[in-house]
């Protein structure tokens, strides 16, 4: 087995710890030994709407969801009623949230046994409010990447034996403010934000013998880092055909492309080497420090990205709502990844995805299922991580979206309140025969997207 290198970390600001510490650790069981490298797992970097479609976004632009892949899309953020002197009156805001629940499965190649551990963690919160007719802006907070494994591995030398226990914690989180605008059919937007996490990453060795008690060995790293982080986004929507009766685009081609340019986050870090015991009264005891330092200052270098794609509407009407076809393709440049200096194995990841939204038309008796979004979706490509060759990913996913309404009249979940509980299912395939580990992924994503009129002027008798 490959000996984790001893690594990082120095003490972050007390909002940073409780945000981290809770948001990553709802139920902290999950173990991903490719957490080790880079930053850690990637998280579900799109909302759980366009996680069903496979997790297309580039293209995609929703008055009552927040698709902060792309900033460009808040420019449709709803505005009600404007004023003949083009003051906004009402518009429709939008509170975005999810949660995920995973179930991994590890497997060692060409053996039997498997390691399952289940996971529940935050997702994202974003809220999307309109300012004016093609004009919107966006806050929100969200995982980029988890760092969450246990590793043990049993020596013999002589006649001792040496118990080695490798564990890694931590993650990113990134925290933006974004706005969106859009010139007829062209849109453009930027988010600004925090990106900030930790790293903590230990060894601890212990040698076993029938003679002699020994102290155990303690080698730890800890890395707190955080920095400014900027991204963007453009879209433009083509027409084709429009209802002749509520004049809504009835068929449209939207373009996009989004990313970000290769960033540099300050970092310092806290090493620690030293001896202790530990027992079922007293846990953890410190004996002796052989080694520490403090406040190390040093760099991270986080990569680029390129997301571009497509989506294809049809019948994009109130009643006849019709469906959606879209496609992405994404890369990050992480061989650009740079951790105090040094490399790690990784490597540039890419990624395909094709994506599908059914929203059958509301003809005939009204019933609830005419209601409600379908979605599926399929992704393929490369992850980044390069510890034991090409990591391939593959991936299937299912969505629905629930509306809360009132079947009566169903046109009115538009004019006032209205709420969508979107569902995901992802089913994700990590290496294969040719890699030292496989994972197999099953994540169910639960995500409310809640929007109400606001800034509304009242009239009174």
């Amino acid at each position: 087995m490959r000996l984790v290198k001893s690594t990082t970390l120095k003490r972050i600001n007390i909002l940073a710890l409780l945000i981290t510490g809770f948001f990553f650790n709802i139920n902290a069981q999950d173990n991903s030994p490719y957490s080790r490298y880079g930053l850690g797992d990637i998280s579900p970097l799109t909302n759980i709407l366009n996680r069903g479609m496979g997790g297309v976004s580039a293209a995609y632009s929703d008055l009552l969801s927040v698709n902060f892949n792309n900033p460009a899309s808040y420019s449709a953020f709803r505005v009600n009623k404007v004023s003949g002197t083009g003051e906004t009156l009402s518009g429709r805001i939008v509170l975005d949230a999810g949660v995920n629940f995973d179930s991994r499965t590890l497997r060692e190649v060409n053996r039997v046994d498997k390691f399952t551990s289940p996971n529940t963690y935050f997702s994202y919160l974003q809220l999307g409010i309109p300012i004016k007719k093609g004009w919107g802006i966006s806050f929100g907070l969200r995982p980029m990447t988890k760092i969450s494994y246990r590793l043990q591995q049993n020596d013999r030398i002589a006649i001792d034996s040496i118990v080695t226990q490798y564990r890694g914690d931590g993650g990113t989180f990134l925290a933006t403010t974004g706005t969106g605008f859009a010139i007829k059919n062209f849109s453009a937007g930027f988010n600004f934000g925090y990106l900030f996490g930790k790293k903590d990453y230990s060894t601890e060795r212990t040698l076993i013998s029938d003679s002699i008690a020994y102290a155990r060995g303690n080698f730890e790293t800890i890395t707190s880092f955080g920095h400014i982080y900027l991204s963007g986004g453009l879209q433009q929507k083509f027409v084709f055909s429009k209802d002749k009766e509520t004049k809504l685009d009835k068929s449209i081609l939207r373009l996009g492309i989004y990313g970000n340019l290769k960033q540099d986050i300050k970092a310092s870090q806290d090493l620690t080497r030293e001896t202790f015991t530990r027992d079922q009264n007293s846990g953890y005891m410190k004996l002796d420090s052989v080694y520490s330092q403090k406040d190390i200052k040093g760099t991270i270098v986080y990569p680029s990205t390129l997301g571009m794609g497509f989506i294809y509407e049809k019948a994009a009407s109130i009643k006849d709502r019709g469906w959606m076809l879209g496609v992405d393709y994404i890369t990050t440049k992480w061989s650009d990844y740079r951790f105090f200096g040094a490399t790690d194995l990784v490597k540039d990841s890419r990624e395909i995805r094709l994506g599908a939204q059914l929203m059958p038309p509301i003809v005939g008796d009204i019933t609830y299922w005419k209601n409600v979004s379908y979605r599926a979706g399929i992704f393929a490509g490369t992850d980044y991580i390069d510890a034991s060759g090409k990591l391939p990913v593959l991936g299937v996913s299912a969505g629905i979206g629930l509306p809360v309404l009132n079947l009566k009249d169903p046109a009115r979940r538009y004019k006032t309140q209205y709420t969508v509980v979107n569902l995901s299912f992802e089913y994700i395939k990590r290496g294969n025969n040719n890699n030292l580990l496989k994972e197999n992924l099953f994540r169910f994503s639960l995500g409310f997207s809640l929007s109400d009129n606001w800034f509304e002027k009242r009239k009174y008798n």
